[in-house]
């Protein structure tokens, strides 16, 4: 039975269409789902704010190169001299019938892929080797897992065989209304001083030509923002929030520079 949940204790995340309700129902009916979208735009605090939300309790797994069926499932460890078998947060998960979230997918072994397959269809199983357990996912245990289509390439991305398990829902940023009123709810600045940092936003994903693999994210805005309503002047929190983790190019900071001149005149 879910928890009643205090708004209070929901991380903020402010709709841009049906994303929760359509969460909602896949969580209702045991089906997987698949958020796809930039790094910074929200994917993550979705999941949070939904999980929250409906009382939930949530695992979460952020995907890496070296991200094995192993590290997900669990293994034998050796403790006070006996050997002990430890779950993967995978397996606590569909045992406690909770939200298991993979973030960046894409970027585990391939290996993983084949232990997510019989979880994300009318089997709903998780086969544990080593010990021999088959466990059936109980009605609550959902399967999330999100990715960046942008920084996909041949050797990193989803098989349609993969793909095509799930539900997918598309993430990108919000509009400069909605993002503005993001940006003052977690930082504390006010709209007025927020919506310069979010033109500037949509001026440097509106750029081209420029050696940036993406533009900069709604989370990087939060950063700068937080980091202004400490009192920091512009040109600093922009540096350190935006400039900085966008790029190394000595071309490329200037130009940021100059646009940022431009926006805040």
């Amino acid at each position: 039975m879910n928890a009643i949940v205090s708004d209070l204790t929901v991380p903020f995340y402010k709709p841009v269409a049906n994303e929760c309700s359509l969460f909602e129902a896949a969580s209702r009916n045991g089906l997987p789902l698949l958020l796809k979208g930039p790094t910074g735009c929200g994917k993550t605090r979705f999941v949070e704010h939904m999980a929250a939300r409906m009382g939930r309790k949530l695992h979460t797994v952020a995907c890496h190169d070296d991200l094995s069926a192993a590290d997900l499932i669990g293994r034998y460890l050796l403790k006070g001299g006996a050997t002990e078998w430890v779950d993967g947060p995978l397996t606590r998960a569909v045992r406690e019938g909770a939200i298991c979230y993979l973030d960046e997918v894409v970027e585990a072994r391939k290996d993983v892929t084949v232990v997510l397959h019989p979880l994300t269809d009318n089997r709903r199983t998780l086969m544990i080797d080593r010990t021999g357990e088959e466990l059936v996912a109980p009605p609550g245990f959902m399967l999330v897992a999100s990715y960046n289509p942008g920084y996909q390439n041949i050797l990193k991305r989803l098989k349609p065989s993969t793909r095509q398990r799930f539900l997918s829902i598309s993430f990108t940023f919000p509009d400069p209304a909605t993002e503005t009123a993001v940006v003052a709810r977690e930082s504390g600045l006010p709209e007025a001083k927020v919506a310069p940092l979010v033109r500037l936003a949509g001026h440097v994903r509106a750029l081209s030509g420029m050696d940036l693999e993406e533009g900069v994210s709604t989370r990087l805005l939060v950063y700068a923002a937080t980091l202004m309503a400490e009192g920091m002047g512009v040109e600093e929190a922009l540096e350190a929030a935006v400039i900085e983790p966008l790029t190394d190019e000595p071309d490329v900071v200037q130009a940021l520079r100059d646009l940022i001149a431009t926006v805040y005149g």
